[in-house]
């Protein structure tokens, strides 16, 4: 890989963007090492997976524009779907992602950013679909999970006005979920990440399940599904020391109350 590291730490992985010199911009060879990094993430051992950019002015800063400038119609819609079907992994995985999003996260890095699960930032983040003036439209997802994250019209004027937000805009309108100083992001991706990874796996890759699938449907449906991943966790490992160790524990803890006595 030339410009994708990973790094396994515990049942965490680490997946860094490192094309810093461009400010990790997007280019086929990009995606492609990046959709090669997580074919290759061991589902066995992880529990967890970080996204994040190499250095401390961007996490993306957009698709390589130079590529981009000479593509012709078709050669335009195949390297969107080229990023389409990379971040779609991405969003579909069956692991959570988080983005650590440490600085510029624009054009293509906002919309790889949120086909992550979650998403936090660093105090210098800098948000924006600045597409329009480029002269095209958000190719890589930009029109269809913006909205769906902070609603229609907000989506819309943030995609049609091509204006970048701040951390703090993008924590009130939702789409980052926190924001923290740049030397803290890491750790506290790390540590979302190991708490989640103490939960039970095959629990938590239901819930993922369960949402993305729920969300594309109405409720009738959705609830439906809900009901079969969650059927589905029943006869496992996990629920049987999950149960289990929570059954002893409250049965200890009724062990230990000393009735009140009225002498």
């Amino acid at each position: 890989m030339e410009f994708i590291t990973y790094e396994q730490d515990g049942y965490v992985g680490i997946v860094t963007i490192n094309r810093e010199r461009a400010l990790n911009a997007l280019n086929s060879q990009v995606l492609e090492e990046l959709e090669a990094t997580f074919d290759a993430i061991d589902l066995d051992t992880t529990r967890a997976v970080i996204l994040t950019g190499a250095g401390e002015k961007s996490f993306v800063a957009g698709a390589d524009i130079g590529e981009m400038s000479t593509l012709t119609k078709a050669e335009g819609e195949a390297f969107g779907k080229k990023g389409n079907d990379v971040f779609r992994k991405i969003e579909t995985f069956p692991l959570p992602v988080i983005a650590a999003i440490n600085g510029f996260a624009l054009g293509g890095g906002c919309e790889i950013s949120m086909s992550c699960d979650i998403r936090i930032c660093s105090e210098n983040a800098v948000f924006g679909q600045p597409e329009v003036g480029l002269g095209i439209t958000p190719g890589f997802g930009g029109t269809q999970r913006l909205a769906r994250l902070v609603g229609e019209g907000m989506a819309k004027q943030m995609i049609y006005t091509a204006r970048n937000i701040k951390a703090d805009e993008a924590y009130r309108i939702g789409l980052v979920n926190a924001v923290y100083p740049l030397e803290e992001l890491l750790p506290a991706a790390k540590k979302m990440a190991v708490g989640i990874a103490a939960n039970a796996p095959i629990a938590i890759r239901n819930c993922k399940k369960a949402i993305n699938d729920g969300m594309q449907v109405d409720m009738d449906a959705a609830i439906v599904i809900e009901e079969k991943l969650f059927g589905d966790c029943f006869e496992t490992e996990d629920q049987k020391a999950g149960m289990g160790n929570f059954l002893e524990k409250d049965k200890e803890k009724k062990l230990k109350v000393v009735p009140f006595q009225n002498k």
